[in-house]
């Protein structure tokens, strides 16, 4: 596979068999993140689990302290009085029946979260088969079916991020921009990482954070030590 001339400049400040502190991981991820853009930061987290058992699903949110850095489209199905509580507190689209037909006639998808109020389900679920394998099906462990949609809003807005595992049992996440420097990046870091080792389930053995790995966008990857976690 071809790598550019930044990307392998990047690679030789990283040594591949060394597990890094914290701090120096994220250090060298931001000095090799040198594309024209501002890259994301994204920590990836392989878990000692298997995910196809119900009860060692590792899932759930959080704000990050410092945000991601991106604004999130926020598209929120309610009724009545919740539709204009959402519409106040910043969500970019809301409605009903209108929004999900516009999202299966016309395969429409500019949004990034979906929040519902739990009287929506019933016409949400019918869009489980698209919002799914997106991972845009709202969920209450996520925060994203609730009846308060003026706090899911807002704190989508401030930087709350979502984590679940994949098929392979890692979890990935983007955690801030470059631009955003070593110590910010580092406190979105430990907030994300406490909160993953708190949802470990009961039924988890052995080591649970096997490895994790941070990376911008376009840079190569750096490994953490998870000595501590």
């Amino acid at each position: 596979m071809f790598k550019g001339k930044k990307y392998v400049d990047s690679a030789k400040l990283i040594d591949k068999s060394m597990q890094y502190e914290v701090a120096d991981a994220m250090d060298l991820v931001v000095k090799s993140a040198k594309a024209k853009f501002d890259e994301t930061v994204e920590i990836h987290i392989k878990l000692g689990v298997d995910s196809r058992h119900a009860d060692q699903q590792v899932r759930g949110a959080i704000v990050l302290p410092n945000g991601t850095g991106k604004t999130r489209k926020v598209l929120v199905f309610a009724k009545d009085a919740k539709l204009d509580e959402a519409k106040a507190a910043g969500a970019d689209f809301a409605g009903g029946m209108d929004l999900v037909e516009k999202i299966t006639k016309e395969n429409w998808f500019d949004f990034d979260v979906v929040v519902a109020t739990p009287d929506m389900m019933g016409v949400v679920g019918r869009l489980g088969k698209v919002l799914g394998p997106k991972g845009l099906m709202p969920s209450p462990k996520a925060g994203t079916v609730t009846p308060n949609v003026e706090a899911a809003v807002k704190e989508i807005k401030a930087g709350k991020i979502e984590y679940r595992l994949d098929k392979t049992n890692i979890i990935h996440c983007p955690i801030g921009k470059a631009s955003f420097g070593t110590e910010k990046l580092v406190e979105n870091f430990n907030a994300l990482m406490g909160a993953v080792i708190k949802a470990k389930p009961a039924a988890a053995k052995g080591q649970y954070v096997r490895s994790c790995t941070l990376a911008s966008t376009m840079g190569p990857g750096v490994k953490v030590s998870t000595a501590k976690f």
